[in-house]
């Protein structure tokens, strides 16, 4: 996803209805990491330091590792696709 498809992703009530909770509330993992994605995706790859690539690392292999989870039937309406979403990935694309 680009950036500006991701940040109007991440606006969306379907956006926010997914993902595993920090502490039982407020803002899932993915959600959180959609929106320092977004940063990334903006930022010139010179200014990118170590802590940004293990972020995107970790993106790689959360994305990586759901895709193998893919459910079967439709899944343009699922939590499987809105979490993938979320990390910046659209299975559907």
């Amino acid at each position: 996803m680009t950036a500006g498809e991701l940040e109007k992703w991440l606006k969306t009530d379907d956006s926010k209805s997914v993902g595993q909770k920090k502490d039982g509330g407020g803002e899932s993992t993915g959600h959180a990491s959609g929106r320092r994605i977004v940063e990334l995706l903006r930022a010139k790859k010179g200014d990118l330091d170590e802590d940004d690539l293990a972020h995107m690392r970790k993106v790689t292999g959360y994305v990586h590792r759901h895709l193998k989870q893919r459910p079967s039937g439709d899944t343009t309406d699922t939590a499987w696709r809105y979490s993938l979403m979320n990390w910046g990935h659209d299975p559907e694309k």
